[in-house]
């Protein structure tokens, strides 16, 4: 049985193969770090020869010049100092002009950034053969409703970009499924009847929907097009969050929202936000560092009315602390989402610097995210041709259902519909694994 499912997702991937009888139609997940299933979707390129951090990957392809870390040991040596560039939500570029650019990643090497992708993936393939003791030449990949929002040619051409990435690691057949869709099939294990679940996958990057008719009977059919109901999904997840409270409670101090100067007794005018929305997207933040860019920034002080919201703007530039000023916003986002508020220290750019963040200013900073994502739930239903009543399940899973605020408005979209809180980060990989056996087996 040469074949795997992978879960290539904007935080957080895992992969599945052929496993002992008894598990799951034979499928089971391979530890990536340790005991843990699943893996951040991080890569960090090592530039720092003499003092690599343990653990650090060395391959012998193109794309492997420099020693990388991966997951959570890519993370840590980031934080840790290890010179070198941390990449993340690389899954966000697929369908943008960005996937065939190429990015400095240290002493002067440069990687495509699909290239990034493809050793992640290597990485992948790597460990689930070790764990097998074979071959993987079969894949099912699951995928986003969307990549790309309203726009079916980028959309294609970022599936696309991910099976040439999949063919480049060496797997000879690539097949996908769709996140949500393999999310069901997960809850199908668990029901006794027949039913009409409603999907809710929200990661990192997308928000997806699907409506899935399910039930014991059905679960050997390898053909359940019939079954789906309908699909939808925005663009709208988890490092949109990130960014909208990055931008509610960590960049202010750095002068988003503030005004200039007034000059000849003129209404001040506001200052340029671009680099604020930049320095909160994790695939932008490298291009504000760009030499150019910086100079740009550098001979902007005087559009700022407080001299230390341009100083404190150009330490981050200077010390590239945009990755790490995201973290701490995320890290705000979850001790919020379970404590209900915090105060997020800044101390990085300036001592005694912080910023508080309670619920409300949560809510209020999600409200437009939080309102796109229940709409386009309830869209998918009408698109399925019956009414919110005839739900019979809300299925959860992805990371970002880990936000009540979230699941709370989406639970009183559908009040008849009973709430299973799947596995947030391993659901769609159990489920990929299912559709791989069925698809695979022969």
């Amino acid at each position: 049985m040469t074949y795997c499912a992978i879960d290539f997702g904007t935080s957080n991937s895992a992969i599945a193969i052929p496993g002992a009888q008894g598990s799951a139609h034979g499928m089971r997940l391979v530890p990536l770090e340790g005991e843990h299933l699943t893996m951040p979707t991080a890569v960090f390129y090592c530039t720092d020869a003499d003092d690599l951090p343990a653990g650090t990957w060395r391959g012998t392809h193109i794309d492997d010049s420099l020693p990388r870390t991966f997951g959570r040991a890519a993370v840590k040596a980031y934080i840790d100092g290890y010179e070198g560039r941390l990449m993340r939500s690389m899954k966000s570029i697929l369908g943008t002009a960005l996937v065939d650019q190429t990015t400095e990643v240290g002493n002067g090497l440069g990687v495509k950034y699909l290239d990034i992708i493809t050793g992640y993936l290597r990485r992948l393939r790597s460990l689930a053969e070790a764990a097998g003791g074979q071959s993987l030449d079969r894949v099912v990949m699951g995928r986003p409703v969307f990549f790309v929002d309203e726009d079916p040619e980028r959309d294609a051409a970022a599936q696309a970009s991910l099976a040439a990435a999949a063919h480049a690691v060496g797997f000879k057949d690539v097949a996908f499924q769709f996140e949500p869709i393999a999310a069901a099939f997960d809850y199908e294990q668990q029901v006794q009847g027949e039913e009409l679940v409603l999907v809710a996958d929200i990661g990192g990057g997308t928000s997806d929907f699907s409506v899935v008719r399910v039930g014991p009977e059905r679960m050997q059919t390898l053909d359940r097009r019939s079954d789906i109901l309908a699909n939808h999904g925005v663009h709208v997840a988890g490092t949109d969050f990130d960014r909208r409270v990055s931008l509610a409670s960590v960049m202010p101090p750095l002068g988003y929202g503030a005004f200039g100067p007034s000059i000849k007794g003129q209404e001040p005018r506001p200052v340029p936000s671009r680099v604020y929305f930049d320095l909160t997207t994790w695939h932008l933040i490298n291009t504000v560092y760009q030499p150019q860019r910086t100079a740009e920034l550098r001979a902007m002080a005087d559009f700022y009315g407080n001299p230390v919201h341009h100083q404190r703007l150009m330490k981050v530039v200077r010390e590239r602390l945009g990755h790490a000023l995201v973290g701490r916003a995320e890290a705000g986002k979850i001790e919020v989402a379970t404590g209900g508020r915090t105060d997020i220290s800044l101390e990085l750019i300036e001592k005694g610097l912080h910023s508080p963040l309670d619920a409300e200013q949560m809510a209020q900073a999600l409200r437009d995210d939080l309102g796109r994502i229940v709409q386009c739930a309830k869209d998918t239903v009408a698109m399925a041709g019956v009414a919110p009543e005839a739900i019979h399940a809300l299925y959860f899973t992805g990371g970002s259902t880990g936000l009540g605020l979230l699941t709370d408005q989406l639970e009183a979209a559908f009040p008849k519909a009973r709430a299973v809180r799947g596995d947030r980060l391993a659901s769609v990989a159990t489920g990929l694994g299912l559709h791989a056996s069925r698809l695979f087996r022969g």
